[in-house]
């Protein structure tokens, strides 16, 4: 079943191929969905990740959580479930 994680604190200029690349070093990435501004079109800084399995979420914890990518320290931690807002 796939798990996902969520990325915070990247760089603006970070892209989603970047993210795959580096997450791919944990496990099967099945998406990558990087958050961007509705108006700019430019990174809020966070995504997404799809993990083939939760077994592969928490290696990928393991190994990116504080990890620098283009000098910046990533948080990442299994992603909350979504809310629907009424």
């Amino acid at each position: 079943m796939d798990s996902r994680v969520y990325v915070g604190n990247l760089a603006k200029s970070t892209t989603q191929a970047e993210i795959n690349t580096l997450f791919a070093q944990a496990g099967t990435v099945s998406e990558v969905e990087l958050i961007k501004d509705r108006d700019s079109g430019l990174s809020k800084g966070f995504a997404f990740v799809t993990m083939g399995s939760s077994a592969e979420a928490d290696k990928a914890v393991g190994m990116f959580h504080a990890y620098t990518l283009a000098e910046k320290e990533l948080k990442v931690n299994i992603a909350k479930p979504r809310v629907e807002h009424a």
